[in-house]
């Protein structure tokens, strides 16, 4: 039996008024998940472990079946992995976002929906200014890039950005945690979290100041014009999934997010770029389920990831995040079905989400997620459709974290 995890990133959500109190996941037009759904098994997953944060670096990683309290260290060593970044022992890596910033407050959390080729030009002239042995900007895809200090502290408080949509920045710095452990060989929490928030405000300085910014001003657009580093640890320590599941030979990740790929590399699995696949609504849809296909004809284990619905929910575009759950089931899931379906080699196929992040909250929410699981041979429950309030009667019930994991590889 060969695995397949398609993960739509906060595709799940809560009633909204102007659907006459349906989700989105309940309004939009997704048969094939529906199909899914009414063929296989389904049930409801706990992602977020009590005490962290409600987040796609937490959430993904408890679905690949990791303990949190063993392995976690923030989304800045995972997505330094991705970009090929070693890190040395002594590294703090901590993710760090291009924001807009427009009287006093947090605007978005994706410097208008950056694109990487201005955003590399944006980091690299920040390293150049405030970059030395010990502070390094390194670019990363769109707006999420990574900021690593040399002897730095992990035990700081951060905001993260797209929690604090339209809030006054400044209550928002970097804060030392209470009690903060001091470390041999780094920096003080408190020391770093000067640090930081002191490369927040030159960044500030330097960025309304660089030409993109004046001609995005020109324009009347948003401009990307300050840094703002959340999410931060050490080089993590994990068992490849291989290590942890003997059904797991060989696995690919496939994602436009440096985040996602990082939890991959960690995980021994192989990354495979798509053409085309941004991370948003104008993802390859198409190239991602042809990638699919092609790692699991040598693969026995894929992980899907299509961060567009949480893009749309971050922004608060109903429409657009109704889009994304439809352009998943038709464009992605539908294509991938259609192939595997036919194969000699059985194919058991899981769709769900990471968190939600509700359109009218636009922050992720740690509130228990749908799943179906599907194969030729399942035993179908009684669930019909594929959404918040029908997979509550799944008999899978409701798991918890790594029970998920552990539940799709005893099907063999």
């Amino acid at each position: 039996m060969k695995h397949i995890i398609i993960l739509g990133d906060g595709m799940a959500d809560l009633p909204v008024e102007r659907l006459g109190g349906k989700t989105l996941l309940q309004y939009a037009h997704k048969p094939m998940m529906d199909q899914l759904a009414k063929e296989g098994r389904c049930g409801r997953l706990v992602t977020v472990p009590e005490g962290f944060p409600p987040g796609s670096e937490v959430a993904n990683t408890a679905i690949l079946g990791y303990d949190l309290n063993k392995v976690y260290e923030g989304r800045g060593p995972l997505e330094a992995a991705s970009i090929g970044y070693e890190m040395a022992d002594d590294d703090f890596a901590i993710r760090c976002n291009i924001i807009t910033i427009e009287d006093g407050r947090i605007i978005t959390h994706n410097g208008g929906n950056l694109q990487t080729s201005d955003g590399d030009v944006l980091i690299k002239y920040l390293d150049e200014q405030l970059g030395n042995d010990r502070i390094r900007f390194i670019t990363g895809i769109q707006y999420r890039h990574l900021l690593v200090i040399k002897g730095g502290n992990k035990h700081i408080v951060c905001a993260p950005p797209h929690d604090h949509p339209n809030e006054p920045w400044r209550q928002l710095l970097v804060k030392a945690e209470e009690n903060a452990p001091v470390e041999p060989g780094r920096m003080t929490a408190q020391e770093t979290a000067d640090l930081i928030n002191d490369l927040i405000l030159k960044s500030q300085e330097l960025l309304s100041k660089h030409p993109y910014n004046l001609a995005k001003a020109a324009r009347g657009e948003r401009q990307a014009n300050s840094i703002w580093p959340w999410s931060g640890g050490y080089r993590p320590s994990m068992q490849t999934l291989q290590e942890q599941y003997p059904q797991v030979k060989s696995g690919t990740v496939i994602s436009a997010v440096d985040l996602i790929r990082g939890i991959g590399h960690y995980a021994g699995l192989k990354i495979v770029e798509v053409e085309g696949a941004t991370g948003l609504a104008d993802t390859n849809y198409e190239g991602k389920a042809q990638a699919a296909i092609e790692a699991l004809r040598h693969d026995d284990f894929v992980f899907v990831h299509v961060e567009a619905s949480d893009e749309a929910g971050h922004d608060g575009d109903l429409e657009l995040k109704l889009k994304t759950i439809e352009y998943l089931d038709q464009r992605l899931i539908a294509p991938i079905y259609q192939e595997v379906r036919t194969w000699e080699e059985p194919v058991c196929i899981a769709v769900l989400p990471d968190h939600l992040t509700p359109v009218e909250k636009r922050i992720h929410v740690g509130q228990p997620v749908p799943f179906l699981i599907w194969h030729r041979n399942i035993t179908a429950d009684d669930v019909q459709h594929y959404d918040e309030v029908s997979c509550v009667s799944g008999s899978y019930g409701l798991l918890r974290l790594q029970e998920f994991m552990q539940e799709l590889m005893k099907i063999e």
